[in-house]
């Protein structure tokens, strides 16, 4: 799709939050543990919901979550995930807000395995998908199923395929920009 600045993009990315979120971070890898935490964060909580919802709350999901410190998440209490249950900064699902500890844990016990992030791109696939429209994106792939039962086998949660190939398409391990959006190969990992 041709935005009025002439360019072309993919049509979800079109205006506004989206087209900012599109342009300046869908795609492109991300490293450390923290970066790759907020996005799994991020993509649980959006099971269900928009992602524009999502992209939103971002910032209240920021405060909640200690800037998605791993070691910080991992500690709250009861209590604090209790009193998120009224923020009105990030969507109030007790299983999902419960799920951001659960996972912090999780991802400590990674570490001496080389961690989240090694985790997650070692189950990048050998090739990356080539739409040229909307209806040719995929969902989940081999690769997102295999990381989603190895991720709860860890004791992750909302961590499902679609939801786990989500978190792939945001971190650039598969690249699902559509042929011809201007965005199309930022990862560097896949030509466009």
């Amino acid at each position: 799709m041709t935005g009025e600045d002439g360019i072309a993009r993919c049509p979800w990315g079109s205006s506004g939050v989206l087209r900012a979120y599109h342009d300046e971070e869908w795609g492109r890898p991300v490293a450390g543990e923290a970066a790759v935490f907020e996005r799994l964060c991020l993509e649980g909580a959006q099971a269900g919901l928009s992602w524009l919802t999502i992209l939103n709350k971002r910032e209240g999901y920021r405060a909640a979550f200690h800037g998605f410190d791993v070691d910080r998440a991992a500690a709250m209490t009861d209590d604090e995930l209790e009193a998120l249950l009224v923020e009105p900064g990030i969507v109030r699902n007790r299983a999902k807000i419960a799920s951001v500890r659960t996972n912090a844990r999780a991802a400590i016990e990674l570490r001496p395995d080389g961690g989240l992030e090694v985790f997650v791109e070692s189950f990048a696939p050998t090739r990356t998908p080539k739409p040229t429209r909307a209806s040719q994106l995929p969902t989940t792939s081999p690769e997102s199923v295999a990381l989603s039962k190895a991720l709860k086998k860890r004791g992750f949660g909302f961590v499902g395929p679609t939801t786990v190939f989500a978190l792939m398409e945001a971190t650039g391990i598969v690249d699902t920009h559509l042929v011809g959006c201007y965005r199309r190969g930022v990862s560097g990992r896949w030509p466009a």
